[in-house]
């Protein structure tokens, strides 16, 4: 499974990756938010750690920008720790947030957990439909049909 870790941290992407990928997990690092969103393009990851304070684009404009075109997961791992913080990263698209600084097993045991859970409704659905049947998509039988 892919995931994207956004942070203008350096030492933080370091040990993000460093626990992921010892966990079986192909992490690949932005600092950037504009570089982001391209980087979120052409890999489609499967989860998105999002920092909210980053240089390019904020984490809250990152957030809205991937939400506008898919339900990928997004965990957010900011330093903004106030209430009202976290309220609105969850009303913006986040489906978690972890505040720094963090516990890197625990970053760990939520990635885990957030993929299980959509892992587990990937799975319920087998046929996915776009633009009103306009393109079907049946991962079971790994066809795709396009109406002309």
């Amino acid at each position: 499974m892919k995931i994207l870790a956004i942070d203008d941290e350096e030492k933080i992407l370091d040990v993000i990756k460093a626990y992921l990928e010892r966990e079986g997990y192909s992490v690949f690092t932005e600092t950037n938010g504009a570089n982001a969103i391209n980087a979120f393009k052409r890999l489609t990851p499967d989860l998105v750690i999002l920092d909210l304070m980053l240089p390019g684009l904020s984490g809250e404009e990152i957030c809205s920008k991937i939400r506008a075109v898919s339900k990928v997961p997004i965990l957010m791992l900011t330093a903004k720790v106030g209430e009202d913080d976290k309220v609105y990263g969850f009303s913006i698209g986040a489906d978690d947030y972890l505040t720094k600084p963090f516990s890197p097993r625990e970053l760990t045991m939520r990635v885990k957990a957030i993929l299980r859970r959509t892992k587990d409704d990937m799975a319920l659905n087998d046929i996915f439909s776009f633009n009103d049947g306009d393109l079907v998509i049946d991962t079971r039988s790994y066809e795709v049909k396009k109406k002309w």
